[in-house]
């Protein structure tokens, strides 16, 4: 044994202690090491952390966000503040809530997200935007049907309510859409056109399609379009006009979501029309009169055949009262294609008068319909509806005008039809009325004055909001606020007009197709006399001279009001204006 140490250590453990030493002291150098290496990732990440948020702060695009390097050195503190003491506990605040550094982050990332879809979709907008209108293109089906064939048939996955007319067919297609979805139905929408945005015209369960889901809408059809374009051209065919494009896209939505029923509501016409490729739907005819006559044909007869032409074999048809020369070619259709077929027999009913009780048996007995009373409410109207299922008292309908109540009763003749003709429960039917909405149509969007928007367009449409404006809102002095579309019948519009109002402010239109203001000055001249016409450059000046026109007189403010029509695209800058954009 080897002579002692004198600090009582035996020295053969010597080299062993030795060792020991050498590997404590490379441990330490190894760890001194390690920690400078984690320092280096952790402020590597930090410096990445930092760049994501500077790209997300430069994309967000938000208003009032600041100096970027001012918001940057304010994330950047929370970044360090939050890292101090965390590493091995999550990055959240006390009970549950995020911390403030992580709601800068999410905050920012969202905006960036929603910037990012905005711009997408504005590019799928232009993409589908920069193809033909409707008109334009060769009447024929072969291009949609193929599109619709590569896609495997969707529009034969559903049920279908067809709707066609001169007016009233959106809310005709609201109505139907509301008494559906009452009776549990998942429902699919597509109408045209729209007020705010493209997304309107595909509506799942009565709201627009995401912008996220109309783009993945387009994505999916995208290259399918693209097949059928380059076959169109090869034949010496127009490539899918941008409403050929919608209704595939509408069509593939509804059977993706998917749809119990979609509510389908033509372009233009009918027969040619994009829409016209679904089976044994429903066809619904709302009242015919003249318009689109470059394209549809100057005559009644015409017109009607064209819009007669969505009848399939063994249909049911929901037509409303019809002139004598469109009610003959609804009707030879309707025996062409062996069709089963309602018709409103009622005429208009004014407040207050109820058809005889013979009337109301007789109309129930041919399979009729009627609108058998109507009664003035706050805010609406009562009625009484009579199909050949059964008779429906006492049902509220929040919308103003007589042709209102008939393009309720087409809607629950329609949706009787889904179930076979069978008469719905009184309780869905009050409901659903209940909830129908009809933006732009006799839309109340101020008070003292009251200003009424509506996108009647034609001499058709305008006559019957006359009477329901003579008959829901008794305005002693109205001033009409007025644009068109150069292909309008502007002169018959404003000679129905004429004798309830005072005066009318003609304005410009921000749409390519519209009216040049000087002529459109013109003809309000050779209508309304000079000495009440009067012309803005924009729309807030000239509602502002309508109400100043409309309240000169000492009678007091209720009986004052401004009218602003002409057009779907008026209608929503007046919507717009006074905020009611949704």
């Amino acid at each position: 044994m080897s002579e002692a140490d004198p600090r009582g250590i035996d020295p053969e453990l010597y080299e062993y202690l030795e060792a020991a030493q050498e590997l404590d002291e490379i441990s330490v150098a190894e760890a001194a090491r390690r920690e400078q290496s984690a320092q280096a990732a952790q402020a590597a990440a930090e410096e990445e952390d930092r760049q994501a948020i500077r790209a997300l702060v430069e994309g967000s695009l938000l208003a009032g966000t600041g100096d970027l390097d001012e918001v940057l050195l304010g994330l950047e503190g929370d970044v360090d503040a939050d890292w101090e003491g965390q590493a091995d506990e999550p990055s959240h605040s006390h009970q549950g809530q995020p911390s403030e550094a992580d709601s800068h982050r999410q905050a920012l990332a969202r905006a960036a997200y929603e910037q990012g879809v905005r711009e997408r979709l504005a590019q799928v907008e232009a993409e589908i935007l920069s193809r033909a209108p409707e008109h334009k293109v060769q009447p024929s089906l072969e291009r949609v049907e193929l599109a619709l064939d590569y896609l495997g048939n969707p529009q034969k996955t559903f049920k279908a309510v067809h709707i066609t007319g001169t007016n009233g067919k959106t809310s005709t297609s609201r109505m139907v859409e509301r008494l559906a979805a009452a009776t549990g139905m998942r429902t699919g929408r597509f109408t045209s056109p729209h007020l705010h945005t493209i997304r309107e015209r595909i509506a799942l369960d009565g709201e627009p399609i995401s912008a996220e889901g109309f783009i993945a809408a387009w994505e999916d059809v995208a290259p399918v379009i693209e097949l059928v374009d380059a076959h169109s051209a090869k034949n010496g065919g127009p490539r899918m006009s941008f409403f050929e494009v919608l209704t595939v896209m509408a069509y593939a939505v509804f059977a993706d979501y998917p749809v119990d029923v979609a509510i389908v509501e033509v372009g233009m016409g009918g027969r040619w029309d994009a829409t016209n490729v679904l089976d044994q739907a429903t066809a619904v005819i709302t009242p015919i009169g003249r318009d689109h006559e470059r394209w549809l044909g100057s005559t009644i007869e015409e017109i009607a055949y064209e819009k007669s032409g969505i009848i399939k074999p063994g249909a049911t048809v929901i037509a409303a009262a019809q002139p004598e020369e469109a009610q003959a070619q609804i009707l030879q259709a309707v025996a062409d294609k062996r069709a089963l077929l309602r018709q409103d027999v009622s005429g208009y009913v004014s407040f207050d008068a109820r058809m005889d009780l013979e009337a109301e048996s007789l109309a129930r007995e041919n399979g009729g319909l009627a609108v058998a009373s109507r009664q003035f409410a706050v805010g609406g109207q009562m009625l009484t509806l009579v199909t050949a299922a059964a008779v429906y008292e006492d049902v509220f309908l929040p919308l103003h005008g007589q042709y209102q109540a008939h393009n309720a009763l087409l809607a629950l003749a329609a949706a009787e039809s889904l179930f076979g003709g069978r008469a719905l429960p009184a309780q869905i039917v009050e409901n659903a009325f209940a909830q129908v909405t009809s933006p732009g149509r006799l839309e109340v969007v101020r008070t003292s004055p009251t200003v009424l928007v509506d996108a009647a367009h034609n001499p058709h449409g305008v006559s019957a909001l006359r009477t329901a404006l003579e008959e829901s809102f008794p305005l002693k002095h109205l001033v009409l606020v007025y644009a068109a579309m150069a292909d309008k019948d502007v002169e018959g519009v404003l000679s129905e007009l004429e004798p309830i109002c005072e005066a009318v402010v003609c304005v410009p239109m921000d749409s390519p197709r519209a009216m040049e203001l000087d002529d459109l000055v013109e003809i309000a001249d050779d209508v309304f006399g000079s000495d009440r016409v009067r012309s803005a450059t924009n729309l807030v000046d000239a509602v502002d001279l309508a109400a100043q026109l409309a309240e000169s007189s000492d009678d007091p403010l209720p009986s004052s009001g401004v009218l602003i029509l002409g057009s779907v695209v008026l209608a929503a800058q007046a919507r717009e204006l006074f905020g009611l954009k949704k």
